[in-house]
């Protein structure tokens, strides 16, 4: 009887080849491990190194949140490292910058997604100025709006750097590869009751950015003249009608004006030692398309379409309030003619060789309006009755009446306004209309009105 083949020795070798198998199989997968987290690793460190040694160091970012505003009072890291590196970057600031008429200017505009950054920018680029443009595109107001803003000056070529006027490294980088001949300082934290809420923001962006930006300019070659925004409100609780630049203005209402107040102080101090060529312009109640959400023609267009009650404030003595609305395209005329007239500076590496023009200027439009009378006419162009509630004037910083005297800044650069609120509002609604996609009925009440 044949008995069947013995394969247990295969069988065993079998089983230990397969062993030895998976044993350098372990090994090499561990060696490969090992490798890859080495390669990673070192790969880390020296993207670390890199954005150690090439780019400063981020500040802490502080948050304020409140039931209507989150505003972020720090600068953006990225607005340095990501938006300020490389050639093609540089190349596009450069081209913005770059005017296309002769003797033509070279500006930056701070805060230029904002209201009046934007018409501005698109003022000195139509005329052939080159425009670089900086803001922080904080939530303050709706953020979607300052992007709606930045798309339009893109297509019309205007570059807008996102940064901070209080990121040093970063003013000090686009000054380094543009020779700005002037900066339009329009950058700031506005409204005045929302400074009851979040102080700190105004001192942030109103004081100290605007004192980072003299900084660089004063250590600039060339140094560039500024036209900055300061505002009505440092008329506080003055009497005297109308309200002329030799009135007194040490007696602010609210902090927004304190720091605007400041700003004025801040800018002599630097005229004077540096030798920077500084104008400050006093803007009365600016309003029209594309326009800021806080003010109250606009939020009051909003209400009144959505059958919301609006409040109208009136004095504690039962005087109606009334504001000097002046229409954004006069604003313009204002800034581009003090743009101008300004003079060059006379500084140089930080050191005052002669005395340097400072100016300030009021522009308004020198009739003033009830605030009831803004309602009006906000009724007749919608089409629809505004539901009012009347109440006395908070203690918020509010002032009950303004009024601009603007025979300075006409007879230094011809600012005469010629836009009166019936048709600034108009214009307004109109914008308004199409930019939120408002129902026919309103548009018919407006294609009637033209």
């Amino acid at each position: 009887m044949a008995f069947p083949p013995d394969t247990s020795k295969s069988t065993k070798l079998e089983r230990y080849n397969t062993y030895i198998r998976k044993v350098n199989t372990t090994k090499v997968i561990a060696a490969s491990s090992k490798l890859l987290f080495r390669l990673t690793l070192l790969f880390a460190l020296i993207l670390i190194f890199f954005f150690t040694f090439h780019y400063p160091p981020t500040t802490t970012t502080s948050t304020t949140t409140t039931s209507n505003h989150r505003v972020l009072t720090s600068s953006n890291f990225f607005s340095s490292a990501f938006y300020g590196s490389g050639p093609s970057w540089e190349k596009e600031v450069r081209r913005s910058s770059t005017p296309r008429r002769p003797n033509g200017f070279s500006v930056l505009v701070t805060g230029a997604g904002g209201f009046v950054g934007t018409h501005c920018s698109l003022a000195l680029k139509k005329r052939g100025d080159g425009v670089l443009g900086l803001d922080n595109f904080n939530s303050y107001y709706d953020p979607s709006l300052k992007r709606a803003r930045q798309n339009m000056l893109k297509q019309h070529e205007i570059f807008v750097v996102e940064g901070d006027i209080n990121d040093s490294e970063l003013l000090i980088k686009l000054f380094d590869i543009v020779p700005f001949s002037h900066v339009l300082h329009l950058a700031a934290q506005a409204g005045v009751r929302y400074a009851m809420q979040n102080p700190q923001s105004y001192i942030s962006s109103n004081i100290a950015g605007f004192v980072n930006l003299l900084e660089t300019a004063k250590k600039a070659d060339p140094q560039p003249s500024i036209v900055w925004a300061s505002s009505s409100s440092v008329y506080g609780l003055n009497t005297d009608n109308p309200f002329s630049e030799s009135d007194r203005t040490d007696k602010p209402a609210s902090l927004y004006a304190a720091t605007k107040k400041a700003g004025e102080e801040i800018a002599h101090t630097y005229n004077h030692i540096y030798g920077l060529s500084i104008t400050g312009l006093r803007f009365f109640t600016v309003y029209g398309p594309w326009g800021r959400p806080d003010m109250a023609y606009f939020f009051f267009t909003k209400d009144i379409l959505q059958g919301k009650t609006i409040n109208v404030y009136q004095t504690h003595d039962e005087k109606e309030v009334a504001r000097d609305f002046t229409y954004i395209d006069d604003i313009v005329k204002g800034c581009l003619g003090a743009l101008d007239t300004a003079e060059k500076s006379t500084g140089k590496g930080g050191k005052k060789r002669g005395p340097a023009q400072l100016r300030v200027y009021n522009l308004g439009n020198t009739s003033p309006v009830s605030v009831g009378k803004l309602v009006s006419i906000l009724e007749g162009l919608l089409n629809v009755k505004a539901k009012k509630h009347v109440i006395k004037m908070p203690r918020n910083g509010d002032v009950p009446f303004t009024h601009a005297n603007v025979s300075l800044a006409y007879k230094d650069f011809g600012y005469k306004p010629t836009t009166d609120l019936s048709t600034g509002l108009r214009k307004f609604v109109k914008w308004y209309v199409s930019y939120y996609g408002i129902t026919p009925k309103v548009k018919k009440v407006l294609t009637d009105a033209n």
